[in-house]
């Protein structure tokens, strides 16, 4: 519109005032048209390209309160300047309540034609602000479309790479005699895949900003018990989590302190005898999660050397430092209780 000439619609059964409004408003360079009952009226503005209309009240069948409630909804409505009787100030409030842009009330004297070209141009300068503004939503909803699936592909191309390095990883470990190297090998593969997993779970939700944790945490368990499986591992892991949403970068950090503390707990709980049940727990309340993972193995309490080369608990302490969580070990309990608590 701001590159076109406003065009009019003037919507009233008499035609000897249709046509000094007509000519008042093509002085003015606008285009004028004319429709003398609501019906033709409805359908010219039905067909496009009206900027204003000047809607009388009393029409040849019903009232111009009858066209503005069938213009409701309308896509690229355009403003309405309603004419009313000098006296029917209820029938303007009306008219207004019903989304007409200002009225103007009807009278035999020059300055009618005056207010009516007032309002008329108050009108279109309305519309011109409203049809920029709708404009300018619909670019910036159009180019948030744009970007979300384009980071869409960029997490699916990103699940995929991380995939690919974790089968060279597994292919690697294959591939080496050394025992200690073969499960540092593995166990890197465990990572790879808790990160790969949040890009997977990206990528086919309509959410970027968050992952459904229920959905992410039993899938990255269903992986680390199908890797152990492979290594002739057959582990009981029992999971119960809460269904909420979980920020995107919290995830990541969650979902390799979860490997870890899983993988430690396959390792070292139950050395020496047969593998026993490891438990995970998580849920979020107050706008606190808790995540808690316990076994009935050996126990340790976070205190002291731990089992291995150690490199397990700094990863849970550098993300957990990541996550603002704090890990805690139970004392009284058999076996090893993990507690993670970290703000939502």
């Amino acid at each position: 519109m701001p590159n076109r000439t406003p065009h009019v619609l003037y919507i009233d059964d008499d035609p000897g005032l249709a046509r000094l409004l007509q000519r008042a408003l093509e002085r003015r360079g606008y285009i004028f048209e004319h429709a003398p009952t609501g019906e033709a009226g409805l359908e010219v503005i039905r067909n496009g390209g009206i900027d204003v209309v000047a809607l009388d009240h009393y029409l040849p069948t019903g009232t111009g309160l009858d066209v503005l409630v069938q213009m409701d909804g309308l896509e690229d409505k355009p403003a309405v300047v309603y004419v009313t009787g000098s006296a029917e100030t209820a029938v303007a409030v009306a008219a207004l309540k019903s989304g007409a842009t200002d009225y103007v009330a009807k009278t035999l004297s020059e300055e009618f034609m005056e207010l009516m070209l007032s309002a008329i141009d108050h009108a279109i300068a309305h519309v011109r602000l409203v049809r920029a503004k709708a404009k300018a939503e619909r670019e910036v909803h159009e180019a948030r479309e744009r970007a979300e699936m384009l980071l869409g592909e960029v997490n699916h191309r990103v699940a995929n790479s991380l995939a690919m390095v974790a089968a060279l990883v597994g292919l690697q470990a294959n591939a080496v005699i050394d025992t200690e190297a073969k499960r540092a090998l593995s166990e890197t593969q465990g990572r790879i895949h808790a990160i790969a997993g949040v890009h997977r779970h990206l990528y086919t939700s309509d959410d970027v900003h968050s992952v459904e944790i229920a959905d992410y945490i039993n899938s990255l368990v269903d992986e680390l018990v199908t890797s152990m499986q492979s290594h002739g591992q057959t582990p009981t892991l029992r999971v119960q989590v809460q269904s909420f949403q979980l920020p995107t970068e919290k995830v990541t950090w969650l979902g390799v302190i979860l490997t870890e503390l899983i993988t430690n707990a396959l390792k070292y709980a139950y050395a020496g005898r047969d593998l026993g049940e490891v438990r995970v727990f998580m849920a979020q309340q107050n706008g606190i999660v808790e995540l808690l993972v316990e076994d009935d193995g050996i126990g340790w309490t976070g205190t002291g050397t731990p089992q291995g080369t150690g490199l397990g608990s700094r990863i849970v302490k550098a993300m957990a430092h990541s996550l603002g969580a704090n890990v805690s070990y139970g004392a009284d309990t058999p076996g090893t209780q993990v507690n993670v608590v970290f703000p939502l």
